[in-house]
């Protein structure tokens, strides 16, 4: 009993909201934005985050302990592979001649023996021949420049993702003080414990309380905690009675995908950045007509 009276004083602040009758006071949208960001001082100083959520999501990943060499490798490694996966399968469609290789048509060479083998060089087409292919099919070049512009993208987020890294890895050695050799030997909980110790030092933001792991924690899964609360209070469609089968639960990977994008980060979402609801969503006045938009 004793046990169960301090689990309920440690998450005693974590109850369910009760419904708000009227319209959120004036004020609460300024409240939101307690989390101030300064630019001023070193380049090394962190403190005062606007978005925590975004910060300590990257605070956990685990790139930065495998080392960035590692990272930097594997996305290289993504990019030359899209590039090989592209390139060699616009030389599959254009410059093999599959009558040749599948031997439905013999080799047009008088010093050829008549049961001699095919040979892949046999099968491929001159350069010439193979750049006219090409250039006479509008929907492979259609492919290739599509291609192309997905390769880019690709490419400007694995510069900004390896930016991210290199930031989270000048953050685990100079603010956390853990050194680059000895990232791999620390456990989240360690990382915890010293970022915990650095929020009262020098703040990562400005709470209302002391921060804790649940905080923590609550930042990093926010989206996922609203989902999984969506499904428990039956507010997802997930759950399906079926002939014969009964019960059955349906959420695929696009299904999953779609919901998150409708009501996390889509352009209508419910929430205007990764932390903050709209202003517009707070009001009990304006919940149906937003319902029925959305």
């Amino acid at each position: 009993m004793a046990e169960q009276g301090g689990e309920d004083r440690e998450y005693r602040e974590y109850r369910r909201l009760e419904d708000c009758e009227e319209d959120s006071p004036p004020g609460e949208e300024e409240e939101e934005q307690l989390l101030l960001h300064v630019t001023e001082g070193p380049a090394d100083s962190w403190h005062h985050i606007k978005d925590l959520d975004s910060f300590f999501t990257k605070i956990s990943w685990r790139s930065p302990w495998n080392g960035f060499a590692c990272v930097v490798l594997s996305d290289v490694l993504e990019l030359v592979q899209f590039l090989f996966v592209v390139t060699f399968s616009t030389f599959l469609l254009c410059c093999v001649d599959y009558d040749v290789l599948f031997a439905t048509r013999p080799l047009n060479h008088s010093h050829v023996p008549e049961h001699t083998k095919v040979t892949l060089p046999d099968a491929v087409l001159p350069a010439p021949q193979c750049a006219r292919r090409l250039r006479g099919s509008g929907w492979l070049l259609f492919l290739l420049v599509l291609a192309g512009a997905v390769w880019l993208c690709r490419l400007v987020t694995a510069l900004r993702r390896l930016v991210g890294y290199w930031e989270i890895r000048s953050f685990y050695i100079r603010a956390l003080g853990i050194p680059a050799e000895e990232l791999c030997n620390h456990s989240w909980q360690s990382v915890q414990a010293r970022l915990l110790a650095l929020q009262r030092r020098q703040p990562l933001c400005v709470p209302r309380r002391e921060l804790t792991e649940l905080d923590i924690h609550h930042r990093i899964l926010r989206f996922r905690n609203y989902t999984v609360a969506m499904v428990n209070k039956s507010l997802l469609p997930v759950r399906f009675r079926l002939p014969l089968l009964g019960p059955v639960v349906f959420l695929t990977r696009g299904l999953q995908f779609n919901l998150e994008l409708l009501l996390f980060r889509g352009p209508a979402a419910l929430f205007q950045n990764t932390w903050s609801l709209r202003p517009q969503v707070k009001r009990a006045g304006a919940r149906r007509a937003l319902a029925r938009g959305l």
